[in-house]
């Protein structure tokens, strides 16, 4: 990391930069930017604010290198295996886990927990079985099981899941429209144009009622059809 300085008409901006490789090309990003050499000055009683700056830098590629030091691990190679002791750990969700929480997909847990009174853990429930869903989609007892394969133990029964589920079902509404509220965060999006399908289908009979009209049924079938609209 080096120090940057960006001049304008009326301030001096520094920045920490550090040079990276993008797809074989290399550039720079932006680390952290320290403010204007006006304000630095004032804040650091007039020291010199490119001086510390520098020194600031300096101590945060020592915290760096400290992070990169090689360590060496022995292992013996007579030494026995402790039988039944869980020594492989699944890690693939850990990507998941990210996108997850930038949903604030544990804060509605937390808001549903207070109004039902949950004992246990409703967002380890939700975060298990959407990591579940998407690495490997199986049965919530498989999808349980599964979970106690993760780096991060669950601390949640089977029963609990069971029990999740009516209230995620209940309450669907409410995840849904705050999951695209919170989503706006994470992608950006124009939300002045909205695109949607139709589709219809037809019912074993001849007779129209409520839903089901007569139109013009893309099987070409004379029986009553109901729209609907995605």
């Amino acid at each position: 990391m080096r120090l940057s300085i960006s001049k304008s008409k009326n301030a001096s901006s520094l920045y920490v930069i550090k040079d990276i490789t993008v797809r074989g090309k290399r550039t720079t990003k932006i680390v952290e930017k320290l403010g204007t050499y006006d304000d630095l000055l004032k804040k650091l009683d007039g020291e010199d604010p490119i001086q510390w700056a520098k020194e600031y830098i300096e101590e945060l590629n020592k915290k760096e290198r400290e992070k990169k030091q090689k360590i060496i691990l022995k292992y013996s190679p007579v030494k026995r295996i402790k039988k039944d002791q869980q020594r492989n750990f699944n890690g693939g969700y850990l990507f998941l886990q990210k996108i997850y929480y930038e949903l604030g997909l544990d804060k509605l847990c937390d808001e549903l927990s207070k109004k039902y009174k949950f004992t246990f853990d409703l967002n380890s429930v939700l975060s298990r079985l959407v990591y579940g869903r998407i690495l490997f989609p199986s049965s919530k007892l498989a999808t349980h099981r599964q979970a106690n394969s993760f780096i991060e133990p669950t601390e949640f029964e089977l029963q609990h899941v069971y029990r999740a589920l009516d209230v995620l079902a209940k309450e669907s509404g409410f995840i849904q429209s705050n999951l695209y509220k919170n989503s706006l965060n994470v992608s950006k999006r124009n939300t002045s144009i909205l695109y949607y399908d139709c589709t219809n289908y037809f019912f074993e009979i001849e007779q129209e009622s409520g839903l089901k009209q007569y139109g013009v049924s893309k099987e070409h079938r004379p029986n009553p059809i109901v729209q609907m609209g995605l």
